[in-house]
């Protein structure tokens, strides 16, 4: 039976923090708010978890699952990036983005495109999220929670409980979440390329992006 945590969305109460914290460290999966749609999230290097996530989203190994991290230096430990890039990511972030990198030798194998060898990193802006992540010391290990046979990703905390409670051990209610996920944004190329136009504005980065 999941838990179900009642944090406040701009006040996060520390002790719910550590706890949530807590069950990612002993293996768990939770669901959390971010700036865009709930996600589901573990920690790094945890294989279990991981397979744990594939199944709830019915999704196979092709799946690309993203690094949630606190900061970009966070991000830069697990994904290379050049002056360019940083000061593009720089100026979008915190917020609803992700960007697709080259990874770096710290990212588990089975977290890469298998192809290209590349990983996808977000920094939100919610403040639970980033409460979660600085407890944690490190990224979660994230994919938005969109189920299967849904078109769009669940908004609503007790809902995603009362679908998940026995697959999932922790569901974190901060109010409604939006269902738009975030915008990607393909920084492997010569050019900046957005793959996925979400609730990030593309605006943001003016000229600089190509389409």
């Amino acid at each position: 039976m999941a838990q179900f945590f009642s944090i406040h969305p701009d006040n996060p109460q520390a002790r719910l923090v550590r706890l949530a914290v807590d069950i990612v460290r002993a293996g768990g999966v939770i669901v959390y708010p971010t700036d865009s749609c709930f996600a589901l999230g573990c920690q790094v290097g945890d294989k279990s978890a991981m397979e744990r996530i594939r199944a709830i989203r019915e999704v196979d190994a092709r799946h690309h699952f993203t690094l949630v991290c606190r900061d970009l230096g966070e991000a830069a430990v697990y994904a290379r990036m050049d002056d360019n890039q940083f000061h593009l990511m720089k100026a979008a972030l915190p917020g609803s983005y992700t960007f697709i990198l080259h990874a770096t030798r710290e990212v588990p194998r089975r977290l890469l495109h298998a192809k290209r060898k590349t990983i996808g990193v977000r920094i939100p802006a919610h403040r639970v999220a980033r409460a979660l992540l600085a407890e944690l010391g490190e990224p979660l290990v994230s994919s938005t929670l969109l189920l299967p046979g849904h078109d769009t990703a669940l908004s609503d905390a007790h809902e995603i409980r009362e679908q998940l409670e026995r697959r999932v051990d922790l569901v974190i209610d901060a109010g409604a979440c939006d269902t738009v996920p975030s915008t990607v944004v393909d920084l492997t190329q010569s050019v900046p390329v957005i793959t996925r136009v979400g609730k990030g504005d593309p605006a943001t980065f003016g000229e600089l992006i190509g389409a």
